[in-house]
This record gives structure tokens, sequence and C-alpha cells, in this order.
């Protein structure tokens, strides 16, 4: 019999974790001035992408990034500096500088870094499914962890193919300011994935 209570309980933790509905300005601020066919790819493959790395990690676990002597604190800092770097990009226009200054081909790929990872498969999405998978042990858990993930990059997947529209109804002064705000988020979030981070090594008080 199918834990209805796990069901909810796992598919609120993932939806809020990943937030694919705070995620799709985010896509459009990352892939600002790039071809729609070439978007649906971006799309995709950062939806695929986060969903081995979460089904790895929902396998796995810890022993995942134990057997490398990472401790989930280490990439919590790891992910929130790396995460300040785009942020910076996204503040003072560096990504649609290097755009205009590269060719089609060569231009930033975002599907991978930082949409894959880590903001789709993040330190909050890798252990969520690891607590998740704890909580409900077995293959029937295991299941329905991947089963309820799958769906929330769903929604995520749908939201990164409509931000064409989203991008229309923004218009470029639109989203230049809308990258500028979620720059600034993006900065934030990434500060206090660092201070998780070192709260957990025990190097400032909780």
């Amino acid at each position: 019999m199918i834990d209805t209570a796990f069901l909810i309980t796992a598919f609120v933790t993932m939806f809020v974790v990943i937030d694919p509905i705070g995620l799709a300005p985010l896509f459009v601020a990352l892939t600002q001035g790039v071809p729609e066919r070439q978007r649906r790819a971006i799309a995709l493959r950062a939806c695929t992408i986060g969903m081995i790395i979460l089904i790895v990690f929902a396998l796995f676990g810890e022993a995942v990034l134990g057997f490398v002597g990472i401790s989930m604190p280490a990439f919590r800092v790891a992910g929130g500096v790396l995460l300040f770097l785009t942020a910076l990009d996204m503040l003072f226009e560096r990504r649609t500088k290097r755009r205009e200054d590269q060719s089609e081909e060569n231009e930033d790929d975002p599907s991978v870094f930082p949409l894959a990872i880590p903001l789709i498969a993040g330190p909050g999405a890798i252990a969520s499914v690891i607590l998740l998978t704890g909580q409900k042990p077995g293959v029937e858990g295991l299941a329905l962890v991947l089963a309820i993930t799958a769906l929330v990059l769903g929604v995520c997947m749908l939201l990164f193919l409509a931000s064409g529209m989203l991008e229309r109804a923004l218009g470029k002064t639109g989203i230049t300011v809308v990258t500028r705000l979620l720059g600034m988020l993006l900065a934030a979030l990434s500060v206090q994935f660092v201070l998780d981070g070192l709260r957990n090594f025990g190097l400032i008080p909780g």
C-alpha cells in the first residue's frame, strides 16, 4: 500500500527545495538571446543531468561523497562559492559580454552549471533525496522518491519550455531588471550555502 503521507511530504520537500517556479525566470536570464531551439536543448539537458545526479545520490547517498572524502558541509561551501561567481556574472553583465565576443558554437552553455548543478541538483536537493530515501528504506521508498523527483523536474522542464513567452512578456528592459534582481538573490543564496556549510563544520555558531 502506497504511503500517501510520505508521497505528499516527498513532493512538497522536493518542490520547495528545487523550486521550479523560481528557476523559470532564472532560466530566462541565463539563456537571454539564445535561439529557441538551443534553449529547448539546454532545458532538456539541464533537467536530464539534474535527474541523473539526484538518482546517483538517491541510490548511494552520502557514500558517494564519502568515497572521495567530501562531506556535505564542504559540498555546500563549494556550491555556494561557484554560485556566487555566477551571481557576479549576472550582476555585471559578464555573461552577456562573453556571448558577444564568442561565436555561437562556443558561447556559454548554462545547462550543466549552474542549472543542473547547483540550482537543480544542489546541496539542498541532494540532501533531501538522501534524507527521504533514508526515511523510507527499501525498493519501494527509492522508487517513490525517484518518481516524485522526476515529477518535480517535469514541472521544471515545462516552465523552462514556456520561458520564451515569459521573455517576450518582460521585454529587454524587464529581462535586464530581472537578471540584476536574480543576481542579487543568487548572491544571497550562495552566501547562505557557505554559512550553512561553515555552521555544520562548527566554525560559526548556530
